[in-house]
């Protein structure tokens, strides 16, 4: 199992009236960490793009627990449960300062050859980094 935590802010701009974060940032929390995951391990989108192998979201879920309020700190908690194959599933959980969880979600990537457009196996480079956590 491969684990990775990220910290984002909530902004001014990104409450609603009520002052609490618009649930659909948390799409865009939910990137920005699987973003982070990967780039833990040395792994970027851009590689891989550049490589011809793009991760659309093929699924995506979330869950509300309590509201994130305007300047606070979020951290999100993103685990990788199963080694990928075609397919790679993210969970997530979100906390507050004070160590509430906020949220918790998860996505689905599915794996696709530019040029083909059809599902493909990620590259070895990405399967030597991910398989490491999953012996």
């Amino acid at each position: 199992m491969f684990e990775s935590t990220t910290q984002v802010r909530v902004r001014y701009g990104e409450t609603d009236k009520m002052g609490y974060a618009y649930y659909g940032n948390y799409m865009l929390y939910y990137e920005i960490a699987r973003t982070d995951a990967l780039r833990s391990l040395d792994l970027t989108y851009k590689e891989l793009e550049d490589d011809g192998i793009l991760m659309p979201v093929l699924d995506l879920q979330s869950k509300y627990i309590k509201p994130a309020f305007y300047d606070e700190l979020l951290t999100i908690k993103t685990t990788i449960e199963e080694l990928p194959g075609v397919r790679i599933h993210f969970k997530y959980e979100v906390f507050n300062e004070s160590n509430d969880l906020l949220n918790i979600g998860n996505t689905t990537l599915v794996f696709i050859d530019a040029k083909s457009k059809k599902p493909c196996s990620p590259p070895d480079y990405f399967m030597d980094k991910m398989k490491p956590f999953f012996r």
